[in-house]
């Protein structure tokens, strides 16, 4: 039996508006200008580890400093994104501790948007970029629609 499923090619991915904050947010994170000439796929591809490479990596270790400025920008491209679409403030809060847990917070005024629990923070990654997308995409979402229902708490 065959599914008529289209996936979407690695153009249409980068042109999403997720993909596109992320990458901004890698790039203004950069002081020194290194990733100014680099492809958008070039810098999302850290963000892609199949399962075979997360068994790879050790949990043990702290988690390093490349592993964290990775999973901030994600979370605060999703900020970014809900601040695009709402016009509300939003900030990214993220507590880690060295062994790998915490948790990824973006609020808005005292509106708490998103909340996710990080463990093995060592093995951040999706299984591709259409899930990284998709991912980025659905937490975005919830974030928008939570702004939108609670506008008198966002905005104290």
């Amino acid at each position: 039996m065959t599914t008529n499923t289209v996936t979407p090619s690695t153009t249409e991915l980068l042109n999403s508006l997720f993909l596109k904050s992320v990458v901004q947010q890698i790039r203004a994170n950069d002081p020194y200008g290194t990733y100014r000439n680099w492809s958008d796929e070039l810098l999302l591809k850290p963000y892609v580890v199949s399962k075979a490479q997360k068994r790879e990596i050790s949990v043990d270790g702290d988690v390093d400093p490349i592993t964290k400025g990775r999973i901030l920008a994600f979370y605060r491209a999703i900020a970014h994104r809900i601040e695009e679409e709402t016009g509300a403030l939003s900030q990214v809060v993220i507590d880690l501790s060295h062994e790998g847990f915490g948790w990824a917070l973006i609020f808005s005024g005292r509106l708490l948007l998103v909340s996710r629990t990080l463990r093995d923070a060592q093995r951040f990654g999706f299984d591709s970029l259409e899930k990284f997308a998709i991912e980025g995409e659905k937490l975005t979402q919830s974030g928008i629609a939570l702004a939108q229902r609670f506008p008198e708490v966002r905005n104290l």
